[in-house]
């Protein structure tokens, strides 16, 4: 029987059917009162995500890359000096992204799997001053979760900007846009908040929006002037035709999102990750990364000795129409990754574990049947 495949992946994340229902309906058009209501509220609640007072949010039709792109082109000139610590996929995004409009990168290189060290980045910026620092917070290639709050302190003490890539963390982990002193934020519709790809987002400071109006960079598409000049109409739009069916998805996970609230739903994406971890454990696997505890979104985990970690999510997709993540770059071959953030339940990890033995089993690896699983319901079945 064909049946839809189980996404354990780091996003796109399962949809709820809330949303799938909000999007599927009739579309409200984008020049008027009831396309300006879902951006007014949607606006708004990623105001409160962000935790934010200070910094004006925009909304883009584009993956969240489209929206990195826009901090980019938005708030720098071709020679400008950025700093970028490599410890991953998406640090290299940014890197090929800086590098492709013209920017000066300088960097420093780390093990995938290791934090950044924030004496290691103000020794750096003492040493050669940038005009902004580049960061990627959930790091889904490594399962690492960047210190984001200390490595915006020693850039601010040194002068820098601080531009954070949060597309995979906004809303599954902890992150202060104002007590932090961050100055521009990019997110995504299609990870933590469960919803369709399409819609990324920026939270931009007054330090930013200074830089801006000296950026001399091409733009015209993801040109923030139009945005801001747009959002701030009577009934604010978009300055070109948005994904107004993806928007109207994403103002239903918000909805859902918002229900119990910012500090509920952070406890959930922890108990999730906790019970992936500890199922992983019972198996015998060893987890990949530094400061595991703190990453609620994705678990990255070394395959077995002798068996090819693509092998495993092939198979696993394969038998049980299971989706979890390949490694990547370095990592490919040697570890694969298990997202947990976004629309799942403790049945949801459950029946993913389980799947995970079996295949496990399969490939020949000696598994105790229902470890992994009885670890799992050992976290959920705990009370607060």
């Amino acid at each position: 029987m064909d049946r839809p495949e189980i996404i354990l992946a780091p996003g796109p994340t399962p949809i709820p059917p809330e949303v799938l229902l909000a999007q599927g309906g009739p579309l409200v058009y984008h020049r008027g009162p009831g396309f300006g209501n879902i951006m007014r509220e949607v606006t708004a609640r990623l105001k409160t995500l962000y935790r934010t007072d200070r910094a004006e949010v925009l909304l883009m039709t584009s993956s969240g890359t489209g929206g990195l792109e826009s901090a980019i082109q938005n708030v720098f000139s071709a020679g400008d000096e950025v700093f970028v610590p490599m410890a991953g996929f998406f640090a290299d995004r940014w890197k090929k992204l800086a590098t492709s409009h013209g920017l000066v990168v300088r960097t420093v290189d780390y093990e995938w799997g290791t934090k950044i060290r924030p004496d290691d980045v103000d020794a750096a910026l003492a040493e050669h001053p940038v005009k902004a620092v580049l960061l990627t917070q959930s790091e889904t290639s490594t399962g690492v979760i960047q210190p984001i709050r200390e490595l915006a302190e020693v850039a601010n003490a040194r002068g820098a900007m601080v531009i954070v890539d949060a597309v995979s963390s906004l809303g599954a982990v902890p992150f202060e846009f104002d007590a932090w002193g961050i100055d521009v934020a990019v997110g995504g519709s299609q990870k933590a908040l469960s919803a369709s790809p399409g819609i990324a987002f920026a939270a931009v400071s007054d330090r930013a929006w200074a830089a801006h109006e000296t950026a001399t960079l091409p733009r015209f598409y993801f040109d923030w002037s139009a945005y801001k000049t747009f959002a701030a109409l009577k009934d604010p739009e978009n300055p070109w035709t948005p994904a107004i069916s993806v928007m109207q998805g994403l103002q239903a996970a918000l909805e859902l999102y918002f229900q119990d609230g910012v500090e509920a739903a952070l406890a959930r994406h922890e108990r999730l990750s906790r019970a992936v971890k500890d199922g992983v454990r019972a198996l015998g696997l060893d987890l990949f990364g530094e400061g595991l505890e703190d990453n609620w979104t994705v678990t990255a985990i070394r395959a077995p000795e002798g068996i090819d970690a693509d092998t495993i999510t092939d198979r696993i997709r394969a038998d049980f129409g299971c989706v979890l993540a390949p490694g990547q770059g370095p990592l490919k071959g040697k570890v694969f990754r298990i997202g947990h953030f976004g629309y799942f339940s403790e049945l949801d990890i459950i029946r993913g574990l389980a799947a995970l033995e079996m295949t496990l089993e399969r490939l020949g690896f000696p598994v105790k049947r229902g470890s992994a699983v009885a670890a799992a319901e050992g976290v959920f079945q705990e009370r607060p």
